[in-house]
């Protein structure tokens, strides 16, 4: 087994290399002047099992560019078989035509991925489970749920806790955190006038005087859970607490965040966002590494993946 890392989220990679004992294969990625990406493999891996971490994150034209040609490079370089371990799952909100004449990214990146020539993914948190039928090879989705729920028993330590979903979308994640915890489930009821905007409508569930619990997937703009916070804590609730898996914090996201009724938001590192909220006292950074980690090292001994579940 080997690992090999992208330029998306270093970090990541080299806590993962760093729980398995295991170093990064050494490669060249740069690009030429005119922006097109260059792959070089500096060793030899033939006939080896490759692991490859790259988020399909900011900037993410490059970084799933990257992605393909690292694949492309590995399989030409006589690997045994690629796994493409994809933390942040870029492209996945678009996994069916909402209006029409949209194109279905989720799955022509899907296509992009499998033509390249991996043959394994593990992900973690894809924006929606079905997306994992989009693929014709093997797909691990992990779940940062386990990892949130022992946060919360750990730092959170009042009573009339409730989990909140932030649409009906999210209810199957909220469920899934308040079962772990054994506390009551809440929904907010909104709608999007337009992209990238949201609008609380109502609030299905008693949430006086509780410790509310938002649990989302991706945190992009900030709007719909900053909204979120905020007519929570008009009806009542005692504070807000966000757990989401994905920081993509895009525009002034950490500054609405900072600003607003959260008490403190959680984040894991499938995305690098080091310097983008190391000034902010209220957001809170998770590894990952450890559970990625021990995916890979469960997928090269061929033993279960899904005891990760639990």
């Amino acid at each position: 087994m080997k690992l090999l890392t992208g330029n998306s989220n270093k970090n990541l990679s080299q806590k993962i290399s760093k729980f398995l004992k295991n170093r990064l294969v050494n490669s060249s990625i740069r690009k030429f002047s005119d922006g097109e990406i260059y792959i070089e493999i500096n060793e030899n891996i033939r006939g080896n099992s490759i692991f490859i971490i790259q988020s399909v994150s900011s900037p993410a034209n490059d970084n799933l560019m990257e992605l393909l040609l690292c694949i492309d490079a590995l399989k030409r370089s006589s690997a045994k078989n690629i796994t493409a371990v994809i933390p942040y799952f870029g492209y996945a909100r678009q996994d069916r035509k909402v209006v029409p004449r949209t194109s279905i990214s989720a799955k022509l990146v899907s296509n992009l991925i499998t033509k390249a020539g991996a043959d394994r993914i593990v992900t973690v948190d894809l924006h929606s489970g079905q997306i994992q039928g989009f693929f014709d090879i093997p797909v691990d989705n992990l779940f940062a749920t386990p990892i949130f729920a022992r946060h919360a028993r750990k730092k959170i330590k009042k009573k009339n806790v409730i989990c909140v979903a932030p649409d009906v979308g999210g209810t199957a994640r909220a469920r899934a955190l308040g079962k772990m915890l054994n506390v009551g489930l809440a929904i907010v009821d909104k709608r999007r006038p337009s992209p990238g905007k949201s609008e609380v409508m109502n609030i299905i569930g008693n949430v006086k005087g509780k410790v509310c619990l938002i649990v989302d997937d991706i945190i992009d703009s900030g709007g719909t859970i900053v909204n979120a916070a905020k007519a929570l804590v008009e009806r009542g609730a005692q504070e807000v607490h966000v757990y989401v898996t994905h920081g993509v914090l895009s525009g002034d996201a950490v500054e609405k965040i900072k600003k607003s009724k959260i008490k403190n938001l959680v984040i894991t590192d499938t995305i690098d966002n080091v310097n983008k909220v190391k000034k902010a006292k209220n957001i809170e950074v998770l590894t990952i590494s450890n559970l990625v980690g021990e995916a890979i090292k469960r997928i090269s001994n061929s033993t279960s993946v899904s005891d990760l579940f639990k």
